[in-house]
């Protein structure tokens, strides 16, 4: 199976065009040849309609395209009637988009108001009780006999209206039927969403979107791959546009790798329609970061000039980190078994030396300018003949032609070819700009580059030099590095980004939790403002911190929840507690940070 057209030569995926809303009035088409989509989701009560329609207004004034609202209940999807309504008065006709879970009724109230209906497959018309059962193949074809009944009626609604719908399933949140067939797995997830998509094609409506997202920015990339190839082999007309993002990415920084990694490296190969990138911040600061990802990616993106149609040596629908030999790195090592490592230029390394105490955890481990390193040209086979053994440390040249996804990923096949086993220095860029790049800019162009090869299994150690600064570009580093799963070298958050759902102030909460536990390496946390998030989604987190009812919080380890209705004024020292009680609290220490 292939997931795009080439690893090698950029070209958009060829998707169907869907239309949402009125296109004489700011509606907008997904798909086809047309610009990716930007869009972001309303953090209010759904029914604070005054709130609603100022907070949309702000979203279209900064260049959202299509606006999110959560419908949890009847009540609410008739609401957003008032606010569709109170919207197009003042003139604003950004498509509307109800999203929806658990309860089908409000989808069918919602889809009379609003341009776009998100259904989560995993429960839309399925229980999720976290129940193991086996299922006979005649009570499984019952269950999507059920699933049928319940979902077309939606679709022939939709189809009559004239609106969309977006097919989205989320890591964690599969139905207990998928997840014992299929397991909670890119597979499951691909499995899950075509079941309805199945039953809309049957009703002959195909105004459809897909996602596929997570937390892991790994596990998403993965399940896009898997989605595309899919789609392709099921012939010419299932071309359905994709909608990117990486759920529950966070804030700051750690958000927006996240998103650049997972949303970044996809579109570099020509996958995607649309994104929203998930921040646990004001909602207009994601169609910044989204018009910003859009903006450099032209650059990042596979070569614009024809590169020979070779097959990659690793699967790219099951992540394993290419086998390197090991071998010395300064005074390290790096490639095996080992992680991978950090290496600073020796301007970088003379600035920040002298602010670093000697436990701390983000630290240069070697000097680019010292290095044994043989730097290639992998558009000539033959220099991989100057490689005089396995444990020689090798990189793409400064002056290779090629954007680095492009040439990293071509080394990598060149050495597999040669039979060559060589650990391999990933650069976050080849060549530099007249004026250094911004700090935002810097920060995801790094981590696409860096971060797509690393979601490929190739790299053993990063150079980061699009941040000019010297302290900040060695903790992109390292956050890149944690964002892909690489290495854990401080707590980890996952954190919904707030919606009319979430039971309380999702920016303020996030902040007092990491100012406790942000010195936790290695421990995840899970921060989630209602159910529908929470347990399901937080996938592989240690810890949840969940929104049960107003002002009430239940604890979870990992998905069993264990402490439940806590009065939110104590539930942060509750979760400390909890930590404690299972072993993974230490003290923290005083150890000097690079900033």
């Amino acid at each position: 199976m292939k997931y795009c057209s080439s690893v090698w030569n950029y070209s958009r995926r060829l998707s169907r065009e869907v239309v949402i809303g009125d296109l004489a009035r700011g509606g907008v088409i997904i798909g086809g040849a047309h610009p990716v989509v930007r869009q972001s989701m309303l953090t209010c009560d759904t029914m604070d309609t005054a709130e609603c329609v100022r907070q949309t207004l702000e979203l279209a004034s900064v260049g959202c395209q299509l606006v999110r609202i959560t419908a949890p209940t009847v009540k609410d999807a008739a609401n957003l009637e008032a606010i569709a309504t109170e919207l197009r008065q003042r003139g604003c006709w950004v498509p509307l988009v109800a999203d929806i879970h658990f309860k089908p009724e409000a989808a069918m109230e919602a889809v009379k108001w609003v341009e776009k209906v998100r259904v989560n497959p995993g429960n839309y018309a399925d229980r999720k009780k976290f129940a193991v059962r086996e299922y006979t193949d005649s009570e499984y074809e019952s269950e999507l006999r059920r699933v049928e009944d319940q979902f077309t009626p939606l679709v022939l609604e939709a189809k009559r209206l004239g609106r969309a719908l977006r097919i989205g399933t989320n890591h964690g949140s599969l139905s207990d039927r998928i997840m014992n067939r299929y397991g909670d797995s890119p597979l499951g997830m691909v499995e899950s969403a075509l079941e309805f998509v199945r039953i809309c094609r049957q009703n002959d409506f195909h105004a459809i979107v897909f996602s596929m997202k997570s937390s892991n920015p790994k596990v998403m990339i993965e399940c896009y791959r898997l989605l595309a190839a899919r789609l392709d082999e099921l012939g010419p007309d299932w071309n359905y546009p994709l909608h990117l993002g990486v759920t529950e990415a966070g804030e700051g920084e750690d958000g927006r790798i996240k998103s650049a990694i997972g949303i970044g490296s996809l579109l570099a190969d020509g996958i995607g329609d649309t994104i929203r990138v998930s921040l646990t911040e004001d909602s207009p600061r994601e169609i910044t970061v989204c018009r910003d990802l859009l903006q450099n990616l032209p650059e990042l993106c596979n070569a614009k000039t024809p590169l020979p149609e070779i097959g990659v040596p690793w699967d790219t629908f099951n992540f394993q980190r290419r086998h390197a030999a090991e071998s010395a790195l300064g005074e390290t090592k790096g490639g095996g078994e080992q992680t991978v490592r950090v290496v600073v230029t020796q301007a970088t390394y003379e600035k920040v030396a002298p602010r670093i105490s000697p436990g701390a955890d983000v630290k240069p481990e070697a000097i680019y300018e010292e290095l044994n390193l043989l730097e290639l040209d992998p558009l000539r086979v033959e220099t991989l003949d100057s490689i005089p053994c396995d444990t020689q440390w090798v990189t793409v040249a400064d002056s290779v032609p090629l954007p680095p996804i492009t040439a990293f990923r071509l080394l990598a096949t060149r050495l597999h070819q040669a039979g060559r086993h060589n650990p391999i220095l990933l650069k976050d860029c080849l060549s530099f700009p007249s004026v250094p790049w911004t700090p935002d800019a810097a920060l995801l162009r790094s981590a696409v580059n860096i971060g797509s090869l690393l979601a490929d299994g190739v790299g053993d150690a990063i150079l980061v030099r699009n941040e000019s600064g010297a302290g900040q570009s060695l903790r992109l580093a390292y956050n890149i590095l944690q964002a892909a799963g690489c290495r854990s070298f401080k707590t980890d958050y996952v954190a919904c980004p707030s919606c009319g759902r979430t039971l309380f102030n999702l920016q303020e909460v996030t902040a007092r939790i990491k100012v406790r536990t942000q010195h936790l390496k290695g421990v995840k946390i899970a921060i989630m403002g209602c159910i529908v998030n929470g347990p399901g989604e937080m996938a592989d987190a240690d810890f949840g911190y969940v929104g049960g009812a107003p002002n009430k919080i239940n604890l979870y380890v990992g998905k069993s929840p264990v402490r439940f209705n806590i009065p939110e004024a104590e539930a942060v020292d509750r979760l400390v507690d909890l930590i404690r009680e299972h072993g993974k609290w230490v003290e923290p220490t005083a150890v000097a940070a690079v900033v």
